[in-house]
This record gives C-alpha cells, sequence and structure tokens, in this order.
C-alpha cells in the first residue's frame, strides 16, 4: 500500500469522557481525528493521520489506529499545557454545552521535527485547531488538494488564505460560531466569502434538518434529508460526515454527500464500532438514486422561523423550570420561531380581575390561531396548557406534547398529539418531520 495515496487526516487527538449520569455509566474513548478515521475505516478507505496530541497519548493514538487500518501516523505537533480531554455532559445531546475542553484555555502546541512525509500526500483533510495553518501549508505538497472541517476552531477565513487554489471542500455546520456570524440569515456572504478560496464544493450539515451540499463550479446544490431515529450518540458524527465526503469527492461531489450522510447517521446510533461498521457497510450498499427514493426529513435552518411554534406550558416564573427551560434551550438552538403566550400577553395573578383575565385569554387564543403547530409541556398537569391542546386538535394544528414526568398519559393527550413522549429527542425529531410536512405542503 503506498500511503501517499492515502487521505490524509489532519487535526488533534483527544481523549473523550462522558460523564457518568443517573442510570448510565461513564465512557471513555479516544476522540477528535479518531472520529473521523472510523469513518474512513467503516468505507474500507485507505487513509493515514497526522496527529496533535500530548506526548502522553502518542503511542495509544498510533496503536488504536493502526488497527483501524491507518496506514501511517505522523505526530505532527505536541499540545503542551492541557490534556487533550473532552468532557462530555450527555452524548445525546447535540448542543454546543454539553461539551468541555479541559484547559482548553492554556493550551500551547509544538510542531515536532520529523514531518518530511507530509510532502508525499496528494489529499487531505483538515481539523483546525490550535496548531498554526500557515506552518501546515508549507509541510505539505504545492499541489496538496485539502479539505476543511471549519465547524469549529477557525476565528476566520483568512486563516485559510495560504491554501487559496488547493481547497477541494469546505465543511461547516449549522451550529458552527462562523456560520452563525456570517449565514444565520442567508448563505450569500459565506458562500461568497468561500468561492473566493476556490473550493470545489461545500457542505452545510444542519442537523436534523438535513444537509446542503454546493457544487461552486458547476453552481448548483443539492438538499439531502436527515433519517431521523433515537439519538445514541452526538460526538464526532460531524467528523464522521465529514471525512467520508472528502474521501469520496473524487467521484460526484452529490453522491458523495448522500453517501456521507447515511454513514454519519450510522454513527449517531451506536458507539460500538463493529456494529457501526455493519450498519455503514449495509446503507451505503444501497444506490444513490434509491436512498433519494427513501425520502427523510429535510428541514433547511433558513426555513424553520417562517413556522409559528405555539410553546403551551405553565411558562410562570414562579415554577420549576428545569424541563422548560430545557426545551427552550433545543427550540432555541434549532433556530425555530417560538411564540410564548406567557411572555407576550403577561402573566397573570391570582388577584387578577376576570376582565384581565379575559383579555388574555383572547390574546393567548388569537396567538394560538396565528401559528402553524404547538409544542406542550403540561407539567403537572396544568389545566391551560391541557386546554390549549384541546383547542389546537380542534383547529387541526398539529401538537407536539413533551410529558418528561409522564403524568398526562390518557387517551386524549397521547392519540392526539402528533407526537407524544418523555423524551425530548422524540418531541424534537417528530418537530422536524411535522414542520417539514407543513413545508412540502407550501411548496
Amino acid at each position: 500500500m503506498n500511503p501517499s495515496q492515502d487521505l490524509l487526516l489532519v487535526g488533534e487527538v483527544y481523549v473523550d469522557f462522558t460523564l457518568p449520569k443517573a442510570g448510565a455509566e461513564s465512557k471513555l474513548r479516544l476522540g477528535g481525528i479518531v472520529h473521523a478515521a472510523r469513518g474512513l475505516w467503516a468505507i474500507d478507505a485507505n487513509f493515514s493521520v497526522a496527529a496533535v496530541c500530548p506526548g502522553y497519548l502518542v503511542d495509544q493514538a498510533r496503536a488504536y489506529l493502526e488497527r483501524l487500518g491507518c496506514s501511517e501516523f505522523i505526530w505532527l505537533a505536541e499540545v503542551k499545557g492541557a490534556p487533550n480531554v473532552m468532557a462530555i455532559g450527555d452524548p445525546t445531546e447535540l448542543a454546543d454545552q454539553a461539551y468541555q475542553d479541559i484547559l482548553r484555555d492554556e493550551k500551547s502546541v509544538e510542531y515536532c521535527g520529523e514531518v518530511d512525509a507530509l510532502k508525499t500526500f496528494k489529499t487531505c483533510l483538515i481539523f483546525p485547531g490550535k496548531y498554526d495553518l500557515t506552518v501546515l501549508r508549507s509541510l505539505l505538497a504545492e499541489d496538496v488538494q485539502a479539505s476543511f472541517d471549519i465547524a469549529y476552531d477557525l476565528p476566520d477565513l483568512l486563516s485559510l488564505s495560504s491554501f487559496k487554489g488547493n481547497i477541494a471542500a469546505a465543511v461547516t455546520s449549522t451550529s458552527s460560531p462562523m456560520f452563525l456570524e456570517k449565514a444565520s440569515k442567508d448563505m450569500s456572504s459565506l458562500l461568497a466569502d468561500l468561492r473566493d478560496l476556490s473550493p470545489q464544493a461545500v457542505l452545510l450539515k444542519e442537523n436534523r434538518g438535513g444537509s446542503r451540499v454546493f457544487d461552486l463550479r458547476g453552481d448548483k446544490v443539492d438538499e439531502i434529508p436527515a433519517l431521523l431515529g433515537e439519538t445514541v450518540n452526538s460526538v464526532g458524527v460531524g467528523d464522521v460526515y465529514s471525512a467520508v465526503f472528502a474521501s469520496m469527492l473524487d467521484g460526484a461531489v452529490f453522491d458523495a454527500g448522500w453517501k456521507a450522510a447515511r454513514a454519519a447517521t450510522c454513527y449517531a446510533q451506536t458507539t460500538y464500532p463493529d456494529d457501526f461498521k455493519r450498519d455503514v457497510q449495509r446503507s451505503l450498499a444501497l444506490s444513490v438514486d434509491q436512498m433519494r427514493g427513501l425520502g427523510g426529513t429535510f428541514l433547511p435552518w433558513h426555513a424553520r422561523p417562517d413556522f409559528q411554534i405555539y410553546f403551551a406550558a405553565p411558562d410562570f416564573s414562579y415554577v420549576d423550570r428545569t424541563h422548560l427551560e430545557e426545551a427552550l434551550r433545543a427550540l432555541a438552538y434549532h433556530n425555530f420561531r417560538i411564540r410564548r403566550p406567557v411572555q407576550e400577553n403577561g402573566e397573570l395573578t391570582p388577584q387578577s380581575s376576570m376582565h384581565e383575565m379575559r383579555t388574555a385569554y383572547l390574546g393567548d387564543f388569537g396567538l394560538l390561531e396565528e401559528c402553524d403547530l404547538v409544542f406542550a409541556l403540561p407539567l403537572e398537569r396544568d389545566p391551560g396548557t391541557l386546554v390549549e391542546i384541546g383547542l389546537a386538535l380542534a383547529l387541526k394544528k398539529p401538537v407536539i406534547t413533551f410529558d418528561p414526568l409522564k403524568e398526562n398519559n390518557n387517551t386524549m393527550v397521547m392519540a392526539g398529539s402528533t407526537v407524544y413522549s418523555g423524551k425530548l429527542n422524540s418531541c424534537l425529531n417528530g418537530l422536524f418531520e411535522v414542520m417539514s410536512r407543513l413545508r412540502a405542503t407550501r411548496s
């Protein structure tokens, strides 16, 4: 095997430590670019690794990656001042708050001396980090074709200027700080800036809403739906997506996106490598045309605010707000437009007059009529929330009921709701599916 024909993965190696929680054990495994390596192993791709990590991880990372089929392991740079340990609060949670890079602000990186082998590689996938990309460019071949995952750890696109003309693809996500700064309203500004770097393609990962692939040379875009199911693990899913996409770019750009999406979906559904590889092999046995025919859920980031969601809940200042804030954070994270009647029309007191209650009722009911669907959280069997659910059903509006305490598992609520669950993950999936269908009917 000639390592120069491999896809070279460049980036940091971490230790992922899932913090223990009730009913589940803590979990420890190698992360960072090792997630991407697992994706390439699952599709039987040839790859090598240029790793940025602390010295204590080198032997373990080398041995593990060799078992995954890594042709060559290069210790590119040493991390100092930090252990490169990622503390993960909840591996099913698709939000930045679930991850903590321990001692991140104390970290520094020093390039190692023996990096001559980098010149032999023709393609690479780079995950930016604390290391200097300009120095990295000087170590790579003049004609290298580099893909970049720019979702995190890239302060600005100027950092990629030394690679201009040698960029195959740029991959980002809707949770990226750069995306939120440049493209939260529309993609035009970010795409214009990326065009200056002359990549062949841009992949935008939109979480449960699917993905979009922009072929900048053909000036076309393809929409790839998500296949929603139970999220067992969210850590490294995007890395697998990026790696499989980059490894398949020598074929059709859109086909690479569809296949990579399938591999990423498999990674979200298990943390057992052998099960992951089996599922990927089965999934990629389908042709891209067959994948397209199976459909899925597509709800792009920028279309989500077009739909108004009525938040039916005891959204009051005096209640235990643990579940309320959990739901509100998740809805905001996914860019949904939430209408909160208590916040908009006022919070009543026990001393409120009938006139004040009537005014609040008319305001809430009018807001309910305006909205496209209802996200309900009937904590403590809140009568107002249950009435709102009933009104929504009478108005033939879809209702997603999140019942974390399982207090409302009666026929009318359960059977009437489009989705009823005590799991927020299931309710979010249902919300995406319902809104995707609503969007399709409007198109």
